[in-house]
């Protein structure tokens, strides 16, 4: 009697079930639109000469002995996801002086003195910094990555890591 109890619940349940997952109206998301064949990427029709840092003005600060400011205005100017690779390759060479130029002794302050945004953007000429090593770049680009680890802790080398827009 209790085996014909739970055969005939069984058959009750998997109708009911059968009946809930037939209808297709619990779907309101999209997932094609997420297909890789369907991504699109974002395309900007500024030139990206007139989006980049200010060359001279860094150069400048860097001969003023004043290699903080001129890491600020390098970060807050620095053109995110452009193909030319000239460009590319002349912000980072550019980047690459400033991060040198800036004692380890003065890393600290001037990390502190970023906002998260730039320290993502820090964080990703540090990356890129990696990818073509000079002599004794390595090291000092170590203590960076060290120090903004610190104060952005492991959420901005995720954000890093995932963005699509490379320096």
């Amino acid at each position: 009697q209790a085996y014909n109890c739970l055969i005939h619940f069984y058959k009750r349940y998997l109708q009911k079930m059968a009946k809930n997952t037939s209808s297709n109206v619990f779907r309101t998301l999209d997932v094609d639109q997420y297909n890789e064949d369907n991504y699109k990427e974002d395309n900007d029709s500024t030139d990206p000469a007139a989006l980049g840092p200010n060359d001279t003005l860094i150069t400048s600060l860097l001969a003023a002995n004043k290699p903080v400011e001129a890491l600020t205005h390098l970060l807050s100017g620095a053109t995110l996801g452009i193909k030319d690779q000239a460009a590319r390759t002349a912000s980072l060479t550019l980047a690459m002086r400033v991060l040198m130029a800036i004692k380890a002794s003065q890393i600290d302050d001037a990390v502190a003195q970023l906002d998260n945004e730039n320290r993502d953007v820090l964080m990703k000429f540090i990356y890129r910094g990696f990818e073509v090593p000079n002599e004794g770049s390595s090291a000092h680009l170590l203590v960076w990555h060290e120090k903004v680890f610190t104060v952005s802790g492991v959420g901005s080398i995720v954000r890093v890591l995932t963005d699509k827009k490379r320096v």
